[in-house]
């Protein structure tokens, strides 16, 4: 099938997560020059045509389903813009490891803004792990939970580029401190752009389609979070506390705070 037809069509229904897992084992070895990523969520989200898509939370529609406008495009990269600044200055503050490579990529910044909530970016929270992305579509599920699975390029150290596929991938793990457990326990990436649009100007250069990650859609996938987990025996729902460790567990929550607290209206 063809991206454009999975992105129509509806989910694929699983029972249980190994009939899940046996599914995404087929996809990836039909798909072999890619690495599989996972995003879980409470719905499939659909574009004005019917598309499945899978937006950053910068560039999402607003709550009237319209597409953002400059104005409220602008808005976003002026507060995206504090919170880069403010990041760095609680990094120091806090004498955290590996402040010169914040300070000089700001795709670290967007990466860390962007995991930790603190305002939207233009990145893409995914993970490697089935289960991390099964658990977090089910928790925020009224109904049935969805599960997307994207093909990305190969993907080797911190962060890797692809000019050809016109996308970054950032490996939190490797570019978080260490006092930050989320990103270990989530196996957590951030998908964006590449080259990176840092200004509503260069946004407008661009068509919405061409900025949504649901172009590299291989697969889509749901269930019913109850009777799924209840029938996947040794493989059991990862729980909201262990995929959001607590302040006194991961040391980033504080920072990603007094970040937070210290942005503009």
């Amino acid at each position: 099938m063809s991206t454009s037809a999975i992105r129509k069509d509806r989910a694929h229904v699983v029972r249980n997560y190994v009939d899940l897992a046996t599914k995404v084992a087929d996809l990836q070895f039909r798909n072999r020059d890619f690495v599989l990523m996972f995003r879980g969520q409470s719905g499939d989200h659909k574009n004005r045509l019917g598309y499945t898509s899978l937006k950053p939370s910068l560039l999402r529609a607003e709550k009237s389903g319209r597409v953002p406008t400059e104005a409220t495009l602008n808005k976003s990269f002026e507060r995206l813009v504090h919170a880069e600044v403010a990041l760095v200055k609680e990094y120091k503050a806090r004498g955290l490891l590996g402040r010169d490579r914040l300070e000089r990529q700001r795709i670290l910044r967007w990466a860390m803004i962007q995991h930790y909530e603190i305002c939207p970016t233009p990145l893409l929270d995914v993970t490697q792990s089935l289960r991390i992305a099964a658990s977090f579509a089910s928790h925020h599920a009224n109904g049935d939970a969805f599960l997307f699975v994207l093909g990305i390029p190969n993907v080797s150290g911190a962060i890797t580029a692809s000019a050809e596929a016109g996308i970054q991938t950032v490996r939190l793990a490797s570019v978080c401190p260490p006092t930050a457990v989320r990103p270990h326990v989530q196996e957590g990436y951030l998908l964006g752009e590449y080259p990176e649009c840092a200004t509503a100007e260069q946004k407008l250069l661009y068509s919405h389609a061409e900025m949504d990650f649901g172009r590299r859609l291989i697969a889509k996938f749901r269930f019913e979070p109850k009777s799924f987990w209840k029938k996947s025996g040794h493989f059991p729902l990862v729980g909201e506390s262990a995929l959001y460790p607590r302040a006194s567990i991961d040391g980033m929550c504080a920072l990603a705070d007094a970040v937070r607290s210290s942005l503009p209206v």
